[in-house]
């Protein structure tokens, strides 16, 4: 009973915009994690964390008390792990950056979130393929067999609390700036992550609007990193459009295994990009090898960029992949080609002559999620154009997906009021 009244005398104090203790918010972490606190009184403090912000000496406090109110896994020697800030539909790079660098020798348990801001997060997608939802001890034998993991970070009692708090705030689609920032740095401690790469797009339509803002989110991820003793890089870029063309769980983890495969028709900036996490990744934890090691990869393929460039092309990170998914429980007989949307669709067609000048990140996940994604994991909507692309009358902008005919009647009628598309 003290420590719940703790908690609640704390988020009042949060409320009017006062800093909290370590022992307030450990009490809070504690309370929530325990489920006494109720989806009230969390989402009270899940608004009071967006509305007044946390000091950085809060957020070390929070990252903290989320980690000790779970369970942690603890790997030897260098642990790797990358993770975007989201907001971006359509841009599936986890499965082809775990599968690089594990295949480059490192380890690398991924813990990856549902569906919070976009139709779909990395775990909904990889449960297409195997289990997400592995316990403690099935993470460290799928690790041990292949260096790597893809599953739901909320698969066993790893930041309880912070799991809960994405449930508040689903509703809304919203995640402030703080929480995400102690959301991601709270599970790759909880994982013994000790070497990391972020992935920060900002942009009109995704979860960071301006350079400024990312610049201030960077500075917290490093200033945390200091404290917890973890090797961070921070990549920032401007994002106007998916990396890739599917939204949605089949068609993003079909993107993926054609960059995996090297397909002719894979996503080449889908690609890109992963290359450029992947090697940005193996980049920090090279430094911290064996001289000899940094010597080989430097003979032969020039620098970790080129290394992670000859795992994908030679298809070793494929069967790596296929060695993972095998590993959770699902069939390694991988094709991109076998995945299939839903059996409903509708394609949006041009109704004159144009160029593509706006995506609209926000509408299309709308849309995705009223065509049923990602529950329905053929539900979505696949990009035929991107931005700067000329299209004549009668050329198809986008497809509509879903597994039933009322998700794709509403996604239809949705169109007018979410425009997903601008093009003039």
């Amino acid at each position: 009973m003290e420590e719940k009244n703790l908690a609640l005398n704390a988020i009042r104090k949060k409320l009017v915009g006062k800093r909290l203790t370590y022992k307030e918010i450990y009490a809070i972490m504690d309370q929530i994690s325990e489920e006494k606190l109720g989806d009230v009184l969390t989402t009270y403090f899940a608004a009071s964390g967006y509305s007044k912000g946390f000091t950085n000496q809060e957020l070390f406090y929070l990252t903290k008390a989320m980690v000790e109110t779970g369970e942690r896994l603890h790997f030897k020697g260098i642990v790797a792990d990358k993770h975007s800030i989201g907001g971006v539909p359509g841009t599936r790079t986890t499965p082809i950056v775990v599968s690089i660098v594990a295949t480059a020798g490192f380890k690398i348990p991924k813990s990856s979130s549902r569906a919070i801001t976009t139709p779909d997060g990395t775990a909904d997608d990889m449960e297409i393929l195997a289990p997400v939802n592995l316990s403690k001890d099935q993470i460290y034998k799928v690790v041990e067999k292949t260096n790597g993991c893809v599953v739901w970070g909320g698969s066993f009692n790893i930041a309880p609390a912070d799991d809960i708090m994405i449930q508040v705030e689903k509703p809304l689609l919203f995640e402030s700036y703080d929480k995400i920032l102690v959301s991601i740095m709270a599970k790759k401690i909880a994982f013994g992550s000790n070497h990391v790469v972020i992935d920060l797009p900002y942009g009109e339509m995704v979860k960071v609007h301006s350079i400024k803002d990312a610049e201030v989110l960077k500075e917290k991820f490093m200033f945390l990193a200091r404290e917890f003793k973890v090797k961070i890089k921070v990549l920032i870029h401007k994002t106007d459009e998916p990396a890739g063309r599917g939204i949605g769980p089949v068609l993003e983890m079909r993107e993926s295994l054609r960059v995996l495969q090297q397909k002719e028709d894979r996503p080449l900036d889908l690609e890109i990009r992963s290359i450029n996490l992947a090697g940005t990744l193996l980049d920090i934890c090279i430094k911290d090898s064996p001289k000899k090691l940094q010597e080989e990869i430097k003979k032969n393929y020039g620098n970790s960029f080129g290394l992670a460039t000859h795992i994908l092309k030679s298809g070793k990170a494929f069967d790596k992949f296929k060695d993972i998914v095998k590993a959770q429980g699902g069939d390694p007989d991988l094709d991109s080609e076998k995945l299939k949307p839903g059996k409903y669709s509708y394609e949006v067609k041009a109704d004159k002559k144009g160029e593509i000048k706006n995506l609209n990140s926000k509408n299309i996940t709308i849309i995705a999620r009223i065509l049923g994604a990602p529950g329905q994991k053929g539900a979505g909507i696949y990009l035929n154009r991107k931005l700067k692309d000329k299209v004549e009358k009668g050329d198809v902008l986008y497809t509509l997906f879903s597994e039933n005919v009322y998700n794709l009647k509403e996604g239809k009628d949705s169109l007018k009021n979410f425009p997903a598309m601008l093009y003039q």
